[in-house]
């Protein structure tokens, strides 16, 4: 008898730890959710949530009842002269901290009209021009001019041409 008391003890104290399964059924994966991000990035970036944040806001909803993010307003027909503009990208260390760096590219252009906006990366200290993978999407960067790229010591990508 001590034995079935210890098994129908253990047991309790099994189906007390184990987390229901209704539980699982209502969180949806971090992989769904990093595909929900991915779908809707621009409007995710312009709201200023990061992917990790996005991430985890979305595993703590229930999945059933979630309402999914509103899409990305369509882009809009451009001339063909014209690049299409880049979402200022989020960053973890905040707003750019150095002289002449700005944190979204209409505040660069406002700064420099007649030159070149460039994304600087300011961990590698390397720019990218509009229209390369790395335009506005590193961690840690700001929109800058490209005379003032020289005086901050940061140089142009080697694989890059100028636009």
């Amino acid at each position: 008898m001590k034995i079935s008391s210890i098994a129908a003890i253990c047991g309790m104290v099994l189906v007390a730890l184990a987390p229901s399964t209704s539980a699982f059924a209502q969180q949806k994966s971090a992989a769904a959710c990093r595909a929900e991000w991915r779908a809707n990035k621009a409007a995710n970036q312009a709201a200023g949530k990061t992917e990790k944040a996005y991430v985890a806001e979305c595993r703590s909803r229930a999945a059933p009842s979630a309402k999914p993010p509103a899409a990305a307003p369509a882009p809009r027909a451009s001339a063909p002269t014209q690049k299409p503009a880049q979402p200022a990208p989020t960053r973890r260390a905040g707003a750019p901290t150095g002289a002449n760096e700005f944190s979204t590219e209409s505040e660069a252009k406002a700064h420099c009209p007649g030159d070149t906006v460039v994304w600087a990366n300011t961990k590698s200290r390397i720019y990218h021009f509009g229209g390369h993978r790395g335009y506005g999407s590193t961690k840690a960067g700001a929109y800058m001019c490209e005379k003032d790229t020289a005086a901050a010591g940061i140089r142009a990508a080697k694989t890059e041409k100028h636009p």
